[in-house]
């Protein structure tokens, strides 16, 4: 049996992707921090550049990477510094409060679980003992009884350690010869096939340019609106909580829950003993509800899809059907990943419209 050519090259890159995805599959843990790395330079790159240029040659590189490598990590910190203030002001209420606001929920749902014969009570001196061990007025002492708590394996530390440091190297190594990584890999293509790759890369770069502005923009949105909702409703804490929930959009589900379990404490808190637990739950309903449906329904179509080329219909198609196909890492890369498939399904739209199967 004879094979053509082009049945030969197909099987070839066939092969070659079948043993670049297994070796992609047994190095994931080594290669995470590296990928990590990558989508950040990716993303840093223009800054980079616009300073390196800004400079006009008497600002080294190495400067412009430095300085823009700092500010990212700085502001990486200032969101993470968030949960400093939330933790200053919850944990002592959580000490003083828990077992009350405990006693009161359970004292809540017992009845109506027994109405469909569940027999469960929460044990208050249990929570009580927790409360007392963990929930320290210093927070410092309290992340200390929790870490030694978790008893986390040596060979499980190191690696979140070794981890934290190589990301931060391999981005600045990254930022410094981005162009000279993007040469080589431009050179592995066949020099047949480079002239249509470049300018494929070309537009599949400013669709995710235009992807990552419209997604810093519905962060920003959402944290004005997080902030504002709470605030209305009284919350002390209602500027670190939306910030911060707004900020974690971009992990998406995540970072609302995480935003929606930190409204809701602090919501059972504050208001628990005096206006009571419906106000907080009323307040979690109507702010976290409704910004759920203008972040899924209004802001990541418009201010996302609109920018990428996408239909409000594709965006929330691509979300659903990259969730079930890759579960939350799918969730994460569908909007991208559906942006550059955008791009070459219009270049192949294009070979098809000018092909002789459909001119006839």
């Amino acid at each position: 049996m004879q094979f053509t050519s082009t049945q030969k090259s197909a099987a070839a890159w066939a092969l070659i992707a079948a043993v670049l995805s297994g070796v992609f599959w047994l190095l994931a843990p080594v290669l995470a921090p590296f990928v990590v790395a990558a989508v950040l330079a990716y993303a840093l790159t223009p800054v980079v550049d616009w300073l390196d240029n800004l400079g006009r040659g008497r600002m080294p590189r190495l400067l412009a990477v430095v300085a823009v490598e700092m500010l990212f990590l700085l502001a990486l910190a200032g969101v993470a510094l968030l949960m400093v203030p939330i933790l200053a002001k919850e944990l002592p209420l959580m000490r003083d409060q828990l077992p009350t606001l405990m006693d009161a929920v359970n004292a809540a749902i017992k009845p109506w679980l027994r109405q469909w014969g569940v027999h469960v009570s929460l044990d208050g001196a249990s929570l009580k003992a927790f409360a007392v061990k963990y929930l320290s007025t210093n927070v410092e002492d309290a992340l200390g009884s929790v870490l030694a708590s978790l008893k986390i394996g040596g060979s499980v530390a190191m690696a979140l350690v070794g981890n934290a440091v190589l990301m931060p190297v391999a981005l600045f190594y990254l930022l410094m010869d981005w162009s000279r990584f993007v040469g080589m890999v431009h050179e592995l293509v066949p020099s047949r096939l480079r002239a249509g790759s470049s300018s494929f890369f070309v537009e599949a770069d400013a669709v995710l340019g235009q992807y990552l502005r419209g997604q810093l923009l519905v962060m920003v949105l959402l944290a004005v609106y997080y902030s504002i909702g709470l605030a209305l409703f009284g919350l002390d804490l209602a500027l670190p909580i939306g910030v911060f929930t707004g900020l974690a959009i971009f992990v998406p589900y995540l970072g609302f829950g995480l935003g929606l379990v930190l409204a809701t404490l602090a919501g059972l808190l504050q208001f628990g003993g005096t206006v009571g637990v419906g106000h907080a739950v009323l307040m979690v309903a109507v702010v976290y509800g409704l910004g759920q449906l203008i972040e899924s329904f209004v802001l990541t179509p418009r201010l996302v899809g609109e920018r990428i080329g996408l239909h409000p219909l594709a965006v929330i198609f691509a979300l659903l059907a990259f969730g079930q196909l890759f579960g939350f890492v799918g969730v994460l890369v569908a909007l991208p990943v559906s942006a550059v498939l955008l791009v070459a399904i219009r270049r192949v739209r294009t070979g098809y419209m000018a092909s002789r199967l459909y001119q006839g």
